[in-house]
């Protein structure tokens, strides 16, 4: 069957997450839904990555094996929104026919996402939705400092969700804050990362900008093999899945092949 690359955009806080969860309203599941409906058979979605409960996305890319029909269906893209999300919270941006060897998920050679945080005594209501709230100013220099000195390949086990059998070694390409007034945004580019990942190093951040945590108690975390009471966890809905990077076309089997092959201690000499 051919294969359509989706891209997605969505507001988490209306969704159980991404993955079909029975008897939730999840992201995969009202997708698969309204791809059934139209396909009239059952149609599997493959994300690029999986985001939890509250986590919102702007960039966020799937795929679907689908028969031949549904290809030729007119404003497909309209449809399945409608569809899958009549309140209007999930929205598919654009379908189209997959180059060949393109898998969502393997094929990726890259994920960005921003962390919003309104750090003021107040907060602000208009940001509820899409960024967390610190009830005190923060040394957004020290921030930085943590955030730059947790960049590289390196075993994040201290800021993951353990699962079984998964690593926790990710390359960790990019990781900087900005401010603007009150609000500050953190953003992160990695190959790849692990369950809860985001949400972790972020937090760690914001404990070093309030003075509970040191900077080289910071960076001695990637000493750790085990998930670390130190970092703590950001909420949910200051995050959002904004780009999913891919290689060129030729090259996208390739990827695959070699984001299935499980990652190593290794890994870490290269």
């Amino acid at each position: 069957m051919p294969r359509m690359r989706l891209d997605l955009a969505y507001d988490g806080g209306g969704f159980a997450g991404w993955a079909v969860q029975p008897g939730l309203r999840t992201c995969q599941g009202e997708l698969e839904r309204a791809l059934s409906t139209i396909a009239r058979e059952p149609v599997r979605v493959t994300v690029a990555g999986r985001t939890d409960a509250g986590v919102h996305a702007s960039g966020q890319v799937a795929h679907a094996d689908v028969p031949e029909r549904i290809a030729i269906v007119p404003q497909l893209a309209r449809r399945l929104s409608r569809l899958a999300a009549p309140e209007g919270d999930l929205v598919v941006r654009q379908v189209g026919a997959a180059p060949e060897g393109f898998d969502a998920r393997f094929s990726a050679v890259s994920r960005s996402y921003r962390y919003r945080i309104v750090a003021s005594p107040a907060g602000d209501p208009l940001e509820r939705r899409t960024a967390a709230h610190v009830p005190q100013a923060l040394d957004v220099e020290a921030m930085r400092r943590a955030a730059a000195a947790l960049v590289g390949l390196r075993d994040f086990a201290a800021f993951c969700k353990p699962r079984e059998g998964a690593t926790t070694i990710r390359d960790l390409r990019a990781f900087a804050w900005a401010e603007e007034g009150e609000v500050l945004t953190a953003s992160l580019t990695a190959d790849a990362f692990c369950h809860s990942m985001v949400r972790a190093l972020v937090a760690a951040c914001v404990r070093v900008g309030e003075g509970r945590l040191g900077l080289a108690q910071a960076i001695a975390l990637l000493e750790e093999r085990r998930r670390s009471a130190l970092t703590g966890l950001m909420p949910a809905h200051g995050l959002t899945l904004v780009a999913v990077g891919y290689p060129p076309d030729a090259e996208l089997a390739l990827q695959a092949e070699r984001a299935r092959a499980r990652r190593s201690a290794s890994d870490l000499s290269r």
